[in-house]
């Protein structure tokens, strides 16, 4: 920054440099202010673990059960019935189907979400 008194004539005194204002973030005078911007950082976070979780459940769901460890789990070996069920195509599809789901509305909450003024 230059020396405000080299641009002013011989024998007069410099302006007076004007304060600057306080920022939002730093004025205890506006607490509205402050708990809109926080209210309103909450709910991006909100919706981007919602569009995370989501997607990582979707990808689970969607590959999970093709592998082994679908059917040969512990808690499946106690139940021979419920594990022929489990390991039949018609439940996997249905699964990767409710992975394909829930990565779609992970998405779509994410493409359509609009902050409120």
């Amino acid at each position: 920054m230059s020396d405000p008194s080299l641009f002013t004539a011989p024998g007069k005194a410099p302006d007076p440099v004007p304060p600057e204002p306080p920022s939002a973030i730093l004025d205890p005078a506006s607490p509205k202010a402050h708990s809109q911007r926080l209210h309103l950082w909450m709910h991006r976070i909100s919706v981007f673990l919602f569009v995370l979780i989501s997607a990582v459940a979707g990808v689970l769901l969607i590959l999970l059960p093709w592998t082994p460890e679908w059917t040969d789990n512990y808690l499946l070996l106690s139940f021979p019935s419920l594990r022929t069920v489990v390991a039949s195509g018609f439940f996997r599809g249905f699964c990767s189907g409710l992975g394909m789901l829930d990565i779609w509305i992970g998405f779509w909450e994410a493409l359509h979400y609009h902050e409120q003024r």
